[in-house]
């Protein structure tokens, strides 16, 4: 045998190791990327670089065929451009705001919320004023529901986007809680949140009356379709029962599944009138979440890190992610209090670290509003 074919032959020997040799591993990467891939593509850029990884697309049976079935173990996502629909320059704008797993941080504004020196104002001041997240701004799309709402986040904001709202109603007003331009207002951002999920984007939406003071995504559930904030958390997060959601601050991972979560949610409106939004969800959270046709896993956030001041005491400031005005009425008592806690929020970062260790520092109560706490402390320590 000739040098020329036993170096031939060798080479082989060491080809056929070193592909025996990979296999068990790219099994491995393929199984864990299985298991964890949907979860992993949740989570905002913002922990890292992260790659997403991408799930399959629908098939042509339907937008629902593929991942509402019975036993079906994760939903389909929703591809870039799949769906049709309004919202001109929507699909151009997400790209600019989305973080590198396709997560774009929602709010919606009027002209009351937007003028300089009211909510918009606290709520982007709280960024910078926050531990480590004022980069999150750049993935903040905020939504105008009118044209001088629109004006005044473009002085101010990089990512604006104008919703074209038909109605006879003032929208641009601080309107009072449960007026029907209240209703209206609260409802309309529904259907840009369903959009946004056709075209593919996870998102956070959060009102603009709440303060952001350490990075949420780190709670986020990655097994959860939605993960919401609430207004009285019961201690279990998975609970539907012991749990009173509030939307005013939610995430949600684009799929088909939740895309028809968003189009279920919107026509139960007319199912419980003339209520808000919120109020709705808490009506068909079941119906969401149980049968196989859909099967919503929904979680809760806990109030002692996503506090609102509907059970501020609960939360201690080192644990503290958000500050929400909740069971707040009137736009001037909302600023005042949120002004308030930015402000002990400032005191307390300017403490040495052992001083923050010495004790616990919770929120006082608010000023302006009045909440439920204030009244229940004795049933509620």
């Amino acid at each position: 045998m000739g040098p020329g074919l036993g170096g031939k032959e060798a080479c082989q020997h060491v080809a056929s190791f070193l592909v025996g040799a990979a296999l068990p591993t790219a099994l491995l990467v393929l199984l864990a990327s299985d298991r964890l891939g949907e979860g992993l593509s949740a989570i905002s850029s913002s922990w890292g670089p992260t790659p997403t990884t991408k799930m399959p697309a629908p098939t042509a049976g339907g937008p629902l065929a593929s991942n509402l079935s019975a036993g079906s173990a994760a939903p389909a996502a929703v591809t870039h451009g799949q769906q049709s629909g309004g919202f001109a320059g929507l699909p151009e704008l997400l790209p600019k705001v989305a973080t590198d797993d396709e997560t774009v941080i929602i709010t919606s504004v009027n002209e009351a919320f937007a003028r300089p020196g009211s909510l918009l104002d606290v709520f982007r001041e709280s960024f910078r004023a926050g531990e480590g997240i004022e980069h999150l701004l750049d993935h903040v799309l905020v939504v105008a529901v009118d044209g001088m709402a629109f004006a005044h986040c473009q002085a101010a904001h990089p990512h604006c986007y104008l919703l074209e709202v038909r109605s006879s109603m003032n929208l641009s007003s601080a309107n009072k809680f449960m007026s029907d331009a209240y209703v209206e207002l609260v409802w309309t951002k529904l259907s840009l949140q369903q959009r946004v999920l056709e075209l593919g984007y996870n998102f956070l939406f959060t009102d603009v009356d709440i303060v952001w003071l350490r990075n949420p995504f780190w709670h986020v559930s990655v097994l959860a379709d939605m993960t919401t904030s609430s207004d009285v958390f019961g201690g279990d997060a998975g609970s539907l029962d012991d749990n009173l959601p509030n939307t005013g601050f939610y995430y949600v991972k684009a799929s088909n599944r939740t895309v028809e979560m968003l189009r279920r949610w919107r026509a139960a409106r007319a199912r419980f009138p003339p209520n808000h939004e919120q109020a709705v969800f808490n009506e068909i959270k079941h119906e969401l979440a149980g049968g196989d046709d859909l099967g919503v896993r929904i979680r809760f956030l806990d109030t002692a890190r996503f506090a609102g001041f509907c059970q501020i005491y609960h939360s201690d400031m080192a644990a503290a992610c958000t500050v929400h005005a909740n069971c707040c009425f009137g736009l001037e008592n909302k600023l005042y209090d949120l002004r308030e806690v930015l402000e002990q929020w400032r005191n307390y970062t300017a403490l040495t670290t052992g001083e923050k260790k010495s004790r616990k520092f919770m929120w006082k109560d608010p000023t302006k509003c009045g909440t439920p706490d204030k009244m229940d402390r004795s049933t509620n320590p």
